[in-house]
């Protein structure tokens, strides 16, 4: 199930006094056992025990290179980034990091294919193009990238940091797909998150994107930040749908000054109240599907020709640390500082300060800190999760083959909270399961939730989750 444009009743998915009941704080689900779980006592011995497990499956790859590097702050970030313009510190960092790909490569299997590369940040086009070959050339000469034309390579873009000569040198090097932070189009918002951008450079750049033929282009938007009303988000999403990106990521701003201190130097009495917030995203998500956007899940919108759409069409969809992907059965090799890597049954996490991060591989040693090892009962319960979240049911046979279960003897008082959901319009039961309803696919999480066995853990532990609209 999918909403499209001319999917029935599509007015009614967005349902305000729905979303107001069961709007809940909750994981984001990019993972489970969320990061929450991970602990020190994972260690390298762990992490390479589950690369020779990876090594015998033969699973295709897929990397994530952190670069976390900014010229300047914008105020609503959450992001690892580091704010600088000392390039000795941005050169330092990329030698390290040249290091730690080099170890990372070493025991793995030789030409295993990596079909997947991202490279995030920060702002990953703040270094400059000479840096950026040099990265991608240490990357293929450690791991085996197979050509674009099979493969998705992209590249998160701070459209402030990019002209012609460097978007033509990133498809050179081998990128087909960009991600250009937009979040606004209104000058009032821009000034209040420290982040001008004019429409007009916007639109300049999706030209030349166009003219050298990348395969997709991302926007990512926010709602929630100060000064944004129903009427100006609807402006900038009909500016969006002019310039007519394959995917569009619709974000919630979760203002956490007492985490982040740079949210604090936004006006916090000009950020929309609650119910407005709920209003923008409604209209917002409403008007995209009305445009022919399909919405593929959580915040994330794609046109019917992309992969995402396909691959949730084709119940292909697959969830990671970046979000939706449609490579199910690879496994996620991260590098960079504060990085996770999904490898096997094991997740793992680099130091989240570049000092330690750095000075780890400075000493030859694994810039692994942290990490966790998948029981019987998390990889059960992560098959349950992923299923309800990329794909929008659950098939309890599927399940019960999986892992030699009986679905309705194991998940017994889970099915008891499920009958609850069905009953408030969230879920039917069907003869195979359970299917999430329409308006249900927005409150997915909340789903996901009930067979999450650490969340009574967290709330003893005083762990706090952002809402999950």
């Amino acid at each position: 199930m999918y909403l499209v444009k001319d999917e029935p009743k599509r007015a009614d998915i967005w349902d305000e006094e729905f979303i107001k009941r069961h709007d809940v704080a909750g994981p984001r689900y990019t993972s489970y056992p969320t990061a929450l779980q991970f602990h020190e006592e994972f260690t390298r011995q762990n992490y390479l025990d589950a690369v020779e497990r990876s090594n015998v499956r033969k699973r295709p790859l897929s990397i994530y290179v952190h670069l976390p590097f900014c010229e300047s702050l914008c105020y609503y970030c959450a992001c690892n980034k580091v704010i600088t313009k000392d390039h000795d510190k941005m050169r330092r960092y990329l030698d390290n990091l040249i290091k730690e790909i080099e170890i990372t490569a070493k025991p793995f299997a030789e030409n295993r294919p990596v079909y997947q590369m991202h490279w995030g940040g920060g702002t990953p086009t703040y270094f400059d193009g000479p840096e950026l070959t040099e990265l991608w050339y240490q990357i293929s000469r450690h791991f085996h990238l197979v050509d674009p034309d099979r493969g998705e390579f992209s590249i998160e873009i701070d459209p402030r940091t990019i002209d012609t000569d460097k978007l033509g040198l990133l498809k050179g090097l081998g990128f087909n797909r960009l991600s250009f932070g937009i979040q606004d189009f209104d000058e009032k918002v821009q000034k209040a998150i420290n982040r001008i951008q004019p429409l007009s450079m916007i639109e300049d750049l999706v030209k030349e994107v166009r003219d050298y033929q990348y395969e997709s282009l991302n926007f990512d938007l926010i709602y929630g930040l100060p000064h944004q009303t129903v009427s100006s988000v609807n402006k900038t999403i009909e500016k969006v749908i002019d310039l007519s990106p394959d995917r569009i990521s619709l974000f919630n701003y979760a203002h956490l000054p007492q985490r982040f201190k740079s949210q604090g130097q936004m006006n916090e009495e000009a950020l929309p109240l609650a119910g407005e917030k709920l209003q923008i995203m409604c209209a917002a998500s409403s008007r995209l599907v009305e445009a022919g956007y399909v919405y593929v899940g959580m915040d994330h919108f794609a046109k019917p020709s992309d992969e995402l759409s396909i691959a949730l069409k084709n119940e292909q969809l697959h969830r990671n640390f970046q979000g939706y992907t449609t490579f199910k059965e690879a496994d996620l090799i991260s590098v960079g500082v504060s990085s996770i890597s999904q490898i096997d049954n094991v997740y793992c996490q680099n130091s989240k300060s570049i000092r330690d991060y750095e000075q780890a591989l400075i000493d030859g040693e694994s810039p692994i800190v942290a990490g966790v090892q998948l029981t019987p009962d998390d990889e059960l319960r992560r098959d349950v999760i992923m299923s309800f979240i990329c794909h929008n049911k659950l098939n309890k046979a599927e399940i019960e083959s999986a892992h030699s279960i009986d679905f309705d003897e194991y998940f017994e008082p889970e099915e008891k909270k499920l009958a609850e959901y069905a009953d408030q319009g969230i879920l039917e039961i069907t003869p195979f399961g359970y299917q999430i309803t329409p308006k249900g696919r927005l409150v997915v999480r909340k789903v996901c939730m009930v067979f999450d066995s650490y969340l009574s853990e967290h709330a003893k532990s005083g762990n706090r989750f952002s809402r999950i609209i």
